[in-house]
C-alpha cells in the first residue's frame, strides 16, 4: 500500500523487528516452499509453511490485528487478501481460505512458523477432510429477485379473489373503496408471501440439480426500487458454470424475475 493510502491510525505496520505474527490467508494442498512474491497486504511478501502434505499460506507481520479506522483503507486490505487466496488456488491448487485478519502469533517458547506447523498438526484431520469436500470445486453466487409490480399484476390476472376484490374497489364509492383496497393489499402480500414460498422451493430444485451443495444465505435489500431478493445462494460445483448458468437463464427469462450470478470464487462459504 502507498504511503498516501496508509492512514496514520492503521495500528499494523510490519516491520523486520516486529514479525512475531504470521498472518494466514488460506491453507493449501502441497509439502513444497513456495514463494507467491510480494502480493499480500501492503505489499508484504507471501511463502508457505508445510506441513506434511498440506500448507499453510502467510506473510510475516506483529501479532496484533489489522485495524483502521478508514473504510477504504480496510477495503484494500480485505481486496489483498482476497487475491492471495485466487492467486493460491491458481498457482497450487485447492485451498481452504481464512476470514481476514486470521493471525497466528509466537508464544514464549515457539517462533511463529512453529506455531503455524502446531496448528496444522493440531488441526490436520479436520483440514484434510475440507481440502477433500472441495477439491477440483468452485463457489458461485446466485441471487434471485423479483418485481414486485409485475408480480402483483400477474396475481391479480390468475387469482379470481384477488380479481374479484380489484374490481370492487372500482364499483365502490371513495370511502368505501378505500377499505377495500386494505383489504386488497392485505391479501396480496398473503399470497406473495405464497408465490415467494413457492418460487423458492421451485428454483431451489431446479439449483440443487446442477451442483453440490448449497448454503441460504440472507437475502440483501435490493437498491432498485420496487425489487426484492427471493433467494441469496452460495453454491460449491465442480461442474461447468454453463450447465448452472443455463438453468439460471431460464430463471431470468421468467417474466418479472432477475439473477445475479457471481464466481468462479474460492470456497469461503463451505470450509
Amino acid at each position: 500500500m502507498s504511503g498516501e493510502t496508509q492512514e496514520a491510525d492503521s495500528k499494523v505496520v510490519p516491520s523486520e523487528a516486529d514479525t512475531r505474527g504470521r498472518y494466514l490467508y488460506c491453507v493449501a494442498e502441497g509439502s513444497q516452499e513456495t514463494d507467491l512474491g510480494s502480493i499480500g497486504i501492503d505489499g508484504n511478501n507471501v511463502y508457505t509453511i508445510p506441513y506434511q502434505d498440506i500448507s499453510g499460506v502467510v506473510h510475516n507481520c506483529p501479532a496484533q490485528p489489522y485495524e483502521s479506522k478508514d473504510n477504504k483503507v480496510v477495503e484494500v486490505w480485505v481486496m489483498a487478501h482476497e487475491t492471495v487466496v485466487e492467486t493460491a488456488r491458481e498457482r497450487l491448487g485447492t485451498v481452504l481460505p481464512l476470514g481476514f485478519d486470521t493471525i497466528i502469533k509466537a508464544d514464549e517458547e515457539k517462533d511463529p512458523e512453529e506455531m503455524v506447523k502446531v496448528w496444522l498438526k493440531e488441526d490436520y484431520q479436520r483440514l484434510k477432510e475440507k481440502l477433500d469436500k472441495v477439491k477440483g470445486k468452485v463457489e458461485y453466487g446466485v441471487q434471485v429477485s423479483w418485481d414486485i409490480k409485475i408480480v402483483s399484476e400477474k396475481l391479480i390476472g390468475k387469482d379470481q379473489e384477488l380479481k374479484d376484490l380489484d374490481q370492487e374497489i372500482k364499483s365502490k364509492p371513495k370511502g368505501m373503496a378505500y377499505m377495500y383496497k386494505q383489504k386488497l393489499e392485505k391479501l396480496m402480500r398473503e399470497k406473495i408471501g405464497k408465490e415467494a414460498e413457492r418460487c423458492f422451493k421451485d428454483f431451489y430444485e431446479m439449483i440443487k440439480g446442477v451442483t453440490d451443495e448449497i448454503k441460504v444465505e440472507k437475502a440483501k435489500k435490493e437498491e432498485k426500487p420496487g425489487r426484492q431478493m427471493l433467494m441469496n445462494l452460495s453454491c460449491l460445483t465442480d461442474k461447468d458454470a454453463k450447465i448452472l448458468g443455463d438453468e439460471l437463464e431460464k430463471i431470468n427469462n421468467m417474466d418479472g424475475f432477475f439473477v445475479r450470478f457471481t464466481g468462479p470464487w474460492p470456497p469461503y462459504s463451505f470450509v
